[in-house]
Order: C-alpha cells, then sequence, then structure tokens
C-alpha cells in the first residue's frame, strides 16, 4: 500500500469482540486486572504482560518505553529495572508513574496511574536470581541509557563477566533492582462499535474505591 495522508487517515478496526457493563465488573480493580490479564494468557497473546511505562521529569518532561509486568497484587504493580536508567533517575525525581497494557486481540485495554517505590532488596535479589544467567550478565554489563562508543565494548563486557561468574553465581548489582506502582487510578477500556467504546474507572478516595463510567 502506498504511504499518502489518506491511507493514513483511513486506517481503522471498528471493535465488536465485547463489552464490559457495570454488572460485569469486580469492585476491587487489583481483581479485575487479574480477571483480564487471565483472559489475555488463557487466549495465548504474544507477552501478555507487555506494558508501557510511563514517567516524568522533575520539570514535567514525559518519557515512556515498553517494558514486562513482574507481578501484582495488591500492593500494586512490580517491575524491574536499572535504577540508573532514565526511567529510574525520572522516579527519583518524580515518583508519579503510569502503566498501559494493550491487548489488540482482545479489544482491550488498562490504564494505572500511581506512586512508584522500590522494592526490598530482598525482592530484587530474589528475582534478579531467578532470571537466566544471560540476562542477570546483561543487566550487570549494561550501563543503561548512557551513551557507549560502539557495540563491541557492550559485547567485551559480557564476554568477560561470562568467563568471570562460569561456575559462580552472578551478584545482583546495586543499581539493579525493582519498583512497584501502588494504584491510585485504573482505567478498564474494552472496544466497541462505532468507537463508542466502554470506559470504566476505579479511583482510589481515602483507600475506598470509586467507580464511574467515562464517554468514550
Amino acid at each position: 500500500m502506498e504511504l499518502t495522508k489518506e491511507n493514513i487517515q483511513n486506517l481503522r478496526q471498528d471493535y465488536r469482540a465485547a463489552e464490559l457493563a457495570e454488572g460485569d465488573i469486580d469492585r476491587n480493580p487489583i481483581t479485575q486486572f487479574g480477571k483480564w490479564f487471565k483472559d489475555a494468557i488463557d487466549a495465548k497473546l504474544y507477552e501478555p504482560n507487555v506494558m508501557t511505562l510511563a514517567t516524568a521529569s522533575l520539570s514535567g518532561k514525559p518519557s515512556s518505553r515498553i517494558l514486562l509486568l513482574k507481578g501484582f497484587d495488591e500492593n500494586g504493580f512490580v517491575f524491574f529495572t536499572n535504577y540508573n536508567s532514565k526511567k529510574g533517575q525520572d522516579l527519583q525525581e518524580n515518583p508519579q508513574a503510569a502503566m498501559q497494557f494493550f491487548w489488540p486481540e482482545l479489544e482491550r485495554q488498562v490504564r494505572i496511574e500511581g506512586i512508584v517505590s522500590k522494592v526490598t532488596e530482598e525482592v530484587s535479589t530474589a528475582y534478579f536470581h531467578s532470571r537466566p544467567k544471560g540476562s542477570q550478565i546483561g543487566a550487570t554489563a549494561s550501563p543503561q541509557s548512557t551513551v557507549i562508543p560502539n557495540r563491541e565494548i557492550l559485547e567485551n563486557r559480557v564476554q568477560e563477566l561470562t568467563a568471570t561468574y562460569q561456575e559462580t553465581e552472578v551478584p545482583r548489582p546495586g543499581h539493579w533492582g525493582g519498583y512497584i506502582l501502588k494504584p491510585e487510578h485504573l482505567e478498564f477500556w474494552q472496544g466497541r462499535p462505532s468507537r463508542l467504546h466502554d470506559r470504566i474507572t476505579y479511583t482510589s478516595v481515602n483507600g475506598v474505591w470509586t467507580i464511574n463510567r467515562l464517554a468514550p
């Protein structure tokens, strides 16, 4: 297809897979997320835990990237990264963040907003050592988000670390670990025909979840 302004404007999909009614949702948004997350797993979607994480600097400059969700419960949503990365620097300055999951095959998305804090060192270490050894070495070798002169310097560092820890455990770097986002606001979006989508929100007010429907 030729790439033209008109062709781009006409790219659209009409959503008809399901609906989201107030009577169908759980009063607890974490439970509701768990139901939808299980649906994504049961549908055998490719990496259903893929999400976009949006952060902002102290001055309010936004930044976003794709990450993997590594756990969730009543306390929040967990992910792991290099604390010295761009996202880590943003969260150090401004702990407010947003997550977004999009499952196009189910015509669903979930938006989550809240405050982020670090998980305990014990949780970070346990998860680090549960990863494949190559991933552990990669996390140790990479000065994430910093400028490097070429790829070879990174590959050489990986080779050095692979030799060093060939027979021993890779220690978790102090600059690598987990974060947990404690949700204050969630939106569950179900695509509907003619762009009249269902949007149900949960907002925490003094520890109690208030549920509302938003116009699409």
